[in-house]
């Protein structure tokens, strides 16, 4: 909000409002505290479970739950928890502090808050209590924040696998102009990176002048590095859940590699068969004195970019999340780029090994 339409609204509420309103302000964007809530239902460890329903009873119509109360001490730590089944099971005069489950699940403040939706995953919880640096219960997490959390990650994350820059707004709210500055910047980084294409293509120009069938071959090849980006949004999702750390990263490679295996197998000798019946006997696109080398030239390349574009799927998400970057940013077009370069400096290599030209 505008300063001065804070500044008004900060005046006219109570100090108790005001104070929550400015703690809640503190805490950074992405923590758990911005998104956690101050109403809910505090028990002192020594009461009955008389004394407990008269309290949820007192408070609970402002609180944002009731089946899930929280156990503390006098100076607000954070000691159980017990719920209102704990409480209708047990009898009146039964203490809380024998009845409470002390195996807690909470969050810190500071604690980034999609870490904090993957706990209510992760536990199916309803609830999740937030406490400060000394365990100090100063709010709770409740399950449709955990849940517009994680719509909110996940949005984010498929933009910027998109290859566009996050935005908080929903399509129809978001201007032309918006939308054109959130899609520009990475159209102009992919554009200018394709230079490496350009380059390796131009280097080997004066080789497809003399076997200019080749060339058709080319955008099969590139679109391959597809492989590559399945594993990426594989292994990012695997990150994001919590199931792939950089400690898995070489259990990751061997696995992306006996599947590559498999899949550039399969490929191959597909391909093999098609520029057979195809390519040679009903489009004659080769020269007779050398159509089986030039097809040995276009497998072979296809055998081994899709297990050089699986490698770079799998390996960049991990060590984009080590050194600090995003994993979502090493997405499919990112990884295609590289891809296609490397894809094209393996043809014409092996084209010039097998074919001599």
């Amino acid at each position: 909000m505008p300063a001065t339409v804070a500044k008004r609204i900060l005046s006219q509420t109570d100090p108790k409002t005001r104070k929550m309103i400015n703690q809640l302000l503190a805490y950074p964007d992405d923590s758990a505290g911005s998104i956690m809530t101050t109403e809910y239902i505090d028990l002192k460890k020594d009461m009955t479970v008389e004394q407990a329903f008269d309290r949820i009873r007192a408070i609970g119509i402002d609180s944002e739950t009731i089946y899930t109360c929280y156990v503390i001490d006098r100076s607000r730590h954070l000691l159980g928890i017990v719920t209102v089944k704990d409480l209708l099971l047990n009898s009146k005069t039964c203490v809380l502090s024998d009845i409470m489950d002390e195996n807690i699940i909470y969050a810190n403040t500071l604690d980034d808050k999609e870490e904090v939706a993957g706990q209510f995953e992760k536990y199916d919880l309803m609830a999740l209590p937030v406490v400060d640096k000394e365990n100090r219960l100063v709010g709770i997490v409740t399950v449709d924040d955990a849940i517009d959390v994680i719509q909110e990650e996940a949005t984010e994350d498929i933009e910027k696998m998109a290859a566009i820059l996050p935005s908080n707004r929903t399509y129809f709210r978001t201007g032309v102009f918006s939308t054109f500055k959130a899609r520009i910047p990475w159209l102009l980084l992919l554009m200018i990176s394709a230079t490496f294409t350009g380059a390796i293509i131009s280097n080997f120009e004066e080789k497809l002048t003399v076997l200019p069938a080749l060339i058709a071959f080319i955008p099969m090849l590139m679109d391959t590095g597809n492989s590559g980006s399945q594993s990426s949004v594989t292994i990012i999702r695997g990150i994001s859940l919590g199931d792939i750390e950089f400690r898995d990263i070489f259990k990751v490679i061997w696995k992306e590699v006996r599947v590559a295996l498999l899949c550039s197998t399969a490929l191959a000798l597909v391909n093999f068969v098609k520029m057979i019946l195809v390519d040679y006997l009903m489009l004659h696109s080769f020269d007779p004195g050398k159509q089986i080398a030039e097809i040995a030239v276009v497998c072979l390349t296809l055998f081994f970019t899709v297990i050089v574009a699986k490698i770079v799927g799998c390996t960049l998400p991990i060590l984009a999340k080590k050194v600090g970057f995003d994993p979502a940013v090493m997405a499919s077009p990112f990884i295609t780029t590289i891809v296609d370069a490397i894809s094209l400096f393996i043809y014409f290599n092996i084209a010039i090994s097998i074919l001599g030209i």
